[in-house]
């Protein structure tokens, strides 16, 4: 399989890095050597990278986290938006917005705002408005759509972070590091592999070689998507078999975990039937040794000044 997969790689010219000139001292372990003034990139190294990176994110969405892909480059677009809509993760093709992630309570109004639009859209209030104001909120709706419409079902913090071009894609790394997110970059021979967890020397200016990469990502995404259904199925299976917990015995379950005994059944059948007067008067000795009702209002702490200190 790695046989097969190299050729395919060499054949759209994964190999070939850049200008001799240009080369960052860090990427010497990945230089193959150097054919006239270009730097060739050892495909070993490439296919190292690519199993690891396919190893870490079947790991991370198996766990049920998410992943993005981020590629704004141009050669870049098409591999990323095709990866995103194999395994059905989330993507950035156009521009990354500072703080998509270190901000991102900000980026999810905005992607509210963008459904408000398209609802206004589909209802024809956008029509109904004035020339001008027309045009501005199309714009509006329009700008929001290029630069997020790949993020727009991201609800939660990715749990891996995948760039093309890590020097163009700096911010983005820079970012979801700062947050500790696992990063993935393919990264050529002008680029740093220290701004990256896991790097894939390669040639990131190939769409061929960039498509082969991303969909060998997404193989390994859509792996670990497969993994999370079966122990879906499995913890389902086991769940049924199990006989269900009566209300009885998850508050037993529960006292007996803080700490408190509960009063054993036997001592209650023991109690004669001709008696049931000394049922009530075993109630008030319970009540007295409950440790809540000795605290006091000067044990409660100050929540107010906690949420003031807070808020500043």
């Amino acid at each position: 399989m790695n046989k097969e997969l190299a050729r395919e790689l060499i054949g759209a010219g994964v190999h070939f890095g850049h200008a001799a000139s240009r080369w960052n001292p860090k990427m010497k372990p990945y230089i193959f050597g150097k054919r006239g003034m270009i730097h060739i990139i050892n495909v070993k190294e490439t296919l190292k990278g690519l199993m690891i990176a396919k190893k870490l994110l079947t790991t991370v969405v198996s766990g049920g986290r998410d992943v993005v892909f981020v590629g704004t480059k141009r050669q870049a677009k098409k591999a990323v938006q095709g990866a995103s809509g194999k395994c059905g993760m989330h993507y950035i093709s156009e521009r990354w917005l500072g703080g998509t992630l270190t901000n991102f309570r900000t980026i999810r109004s905005r992607l509210q705002r963008l459904e408000d639009l398209e609802a206004m859209e589909a209802s024809g209030k956008i029509e109904a408005q004035s020339k001008k104001q027309g045009a501005r909120l199309k714009r509006e709706l329009n700008k929001i759509k290029t630069n997020l419409d790949g993020v727009r079902k991201m609800s939660r913090m990715p749990g891996a972070l995948v760039a093309i071009d890590a020097k163009k894609e700096y911010i983005a790394l820079r970012e979801a590091r700062k947050l500790g997110i696992p990063t993935i970059a393919v990264i050529d021979t002008d680029s740093d592999p220290d701004t990256v967890d896991v790097a894939i020397p390669a040639n990131d200016d190939s769409i061929k070689a960039l498509e082969i990469l991303m969909d060998q990502l997404a193989t390994a995404i859509a792996d670990g998507k497969t993994m999370v259904k079966q122990a879906d199925i499995t913890a389902m299976a086991d769940a049924r078999t199990q006989k269900p917990r009566s209300r009885r015995r998850v508050l037993a379950s529960a006292k007996e975990q803080d700490g408190q005994p509960e009063v054993a059944p036997a001592a209650v059948s023991e109690t004669p039937v001709a008696a049931p007067v000394e049922a009530p008067a075993a109630t008030p000795e319970v009540v007295p040794e409950t440790p809540a009702a000795e605290v006091s209002a000067a044990d409660v702490p100050d929540v107010s000044k906690t949420t003031e200190t807070t808020a500043q």
